[in-house]
């Protein structure tokens, strides 16, 4: 199974909304606070939640489970 990363930051409800959809999906994600470091805030400060996986691939908000589903498979 692929190794996720789920872009995200303290108090961000889209973001647990996406933790919700990644635990219903059994994902195996790290959650990664963007607010720890600096690049990171530059570049997804206004695109979290942001999945992306052990290729680069990303998954921007909004997604759902079929979405995430149909990401994952490709």
């Amino acid at each position: 199974m692929r190794q996720l990363v789920l872009y995200t930051t303290a108090g961000c409800h889209l973001c647990e909304h996406a933790e919700a959809i990644l635990d219903a999906a059994a994902c195996d994600y790290s959650p990664v606070d963007i607010a720890d470091d600096l690049s990171l805030m530059e570049r997804y400060g206004v695109r979290i939640p942001v999945v992306r996986d052990d290729a680069g691939r990303e998954l921007g908000w909004p997604f759902d489970g079929t979405q995430l589903a149909s990401f994952l498979a490709s």
